[in-house]
């Protein structure tokens, strides 16, 4: 068992930058790989970056490559979204995942445990 605790979330003008992190329970957090999702009002789930088990793998939804970055340190059991030149189109809840194969995943359903999120909201 799995469990996630997200932080970091706010708001932040058109442009700025925030950090958010995941903090992991579990000796087993090294083995996992981990996701970011975000959900607008009124939107589905979407996918927008992942990290294999060694931090050797990382993809990233189009709309976020090259301003998002997705880290780790399975030292301290933690995962970060680095989120540079915010959009106003980035403001929604953000979620951390994990699921229990060492490779990168890019759907929802491929993910075992979730946290409860954080927002980010985006101002123009």
């Amino acid at each position: 068992q799995v469990q996630l605790v997200e932080s970091g979330g706010g708001l932040v003008q058109a442009g700025g930058s925030l950090r958010l992190s995941c903090a992991a329970s579990g000796r087993t957090f090294g083995t996992y790989a981990m996701g970011w999702f975000r959900q607008a009002p009124g939107k589905e789930r979407e996918f927008v970056a992942t990290i294999s088990w060694s931090g050797g793998s990382t993809y990233y939804e189009d709309s976020v490559k090259g301003r998002f970055t997705i880290s780790r340190d399975n030292a301290k059991n933690t995962v970060y979204l680095q989120m540079n030149s915010l959009k106003p189109e980035d403001t929604a809840v953000y979620y951390c995942a994990a699921r229990s194969f060492r490779a990168t995943g890019y759907q929802a359903g491929q993910y075992n445990y979730w946290g409860q999120g954080t927002q980010v909201t985006v101002s123009s």
